[in-house]
C-alpha cells in the first residue's frame, strides 16, 4: 500500500525522525573500543523509551526470518552488511559499524542508518564510508517531483560504478509511515525516467548499502538475519527517511 501524506501528518513522521535521530547521534558519540554492541542498543532503547517512542525492529518477524529479531538496533560490523544482530561482539580498533535504527511515535514511523568507524580507521574504510554518505545524498536529490523511483537508484549506483564499490544484490529502500516497510520499493539501481512517478506527499526511505571490491553478492548468517558480503569485503549502510515536497526533498531523520 502506497501512503500519501498531508503536511501534519508529516510533520507527525519528523517527530519520530527526531528520535531516530537523537538515539543514531548518542549511539555514534558513545561507541568506543571494548564496548558490546549489546551496550549500543541499550542506547537505542533508553532513547525510545525517553521519548514515549516504541522500535520497529524489536520483535519482528517477517516470513523469511527464522526467529524474531532480538534488538532495537541492526548493528553491522566489517563484512556484515546489514540486519547484523546486536550481541555480545566487542568493538574493535578500527571497525567500520552500521546501525540501522527505527522509532514508531504516536502511530508513526522512522528510519536511518549511518555508518562510523571506531579508533584508527583504514583510508579505503573511510574512502567507503563517505562515498556511500555521498550516495545517500545523490539519491536524496533525486527524489523531485516529476521524477521517477528508477532516477533516485540510477543517482546511487553512479556513485558505485564510479568507484567501483559493490552495491548490495537486491536490496533498498522503501516506503514509510504508519508501518516501517510499505511500497513503493526504492531500488538502489535503476534507469532514468522509469518506474514509479514521485509526488508530493509521498514519504520513502533511500538507503544505499556498498561493499568494498565492486561486487554486490551476499550471504546470510547461520543467525538467519545477519547479511555478510560473500568475499569478505567491509561495507557501509546510509538512511534518511524523506518527504517529497513542492519544495524539493525533506529529510525528516536529519539531526
Amino acid at each position: 500500500m502506497i501512503e500519501i501524506k498531508n503536511g501534519q501528518q508529516i510533520e507527525k513522521m519528523r517527530e519520530a525522525g527526531h528520535v531516530v535521530a537523537t538515539a543514531l547521534q548518542a549511539m555514534e558519540q558513545a561507541a568506543e573500543i571494548g564496548m558490546t554492541l549489546r551496550d549500543l542498543d541499550a542506547i537505542g532503547a533508553r532513547v525510545l523509551k525517553e521519548a514515549g517512542a516504541i522500535s520497529p525492529f524489536l520483535n519482528y518477524h517477517p516470513d523469511w526470518a527464522p526467529t524474531p529479531f532480538p534488538g532495537s538496533i541492526c548493528a553491522s560490523v566489517n563484512d556484515a552488511i546489514v540486519h547484523g544482530i546486536p550481541n555480545n561482539y566487542t568493538i574493535q580498533d578500527g571497525d567500520v559499524i552500521s546501525i540501522d535504527f527505527g522509532a514508531v511515535l504516536n502511530g508513526w514511523c522512522g528510519d536511518s542508518a549511518r555508518t562510523f568507524i571506531v579508533g584508527n580507521a583504514a583510508p579505503e574504510d573511510t574512502a567507503l564510508v563517505e562515498l556511500t554518505r555521498q550516495a545517500l545524498y545523490a539519491g536524496i536529490e533525486a527524489a523531485k517531483i516529476g521524477n521517477t523511483i528508477g532516477d533516485i537508484g540510477y543517482a546511487i549506483n553512479q556513485i558505485a560504478k564510479k568507484n567501483k564499490l559493490g552495491n548490495l544484490n537486491d536490496h533498498g529502500g522503501h516506503g514509510i509511515g504508519t508501518e516501517m516497510h510499505m511500497d513503493p520499493f526504492v531500488p538502489n539501481e535503476g534507469r532514468r525516467g522509469k518506474g514509479m512517478k514521485l509526488q508530493a506527499g509521498l514519504v520513502i526511505a533511500i538507503e544505499p548499502m556498498f561493499i568494498l571490491g565492486g561486487r554486490g553478492d551476499y550471504m546470510y548468517d547461520d543467525d538467519g538475519w545477519t547479511i555478510r558480503s560473500t568475499r569478505g569485503g567491509r561495507a557501509a549502510h546510509w538512511e534518511h527517511t524523506i518527504a517529497i515536497t513542492e519544495n524539493g526533498p525533506d529529510i525528516l531523520t536529519a539531526v
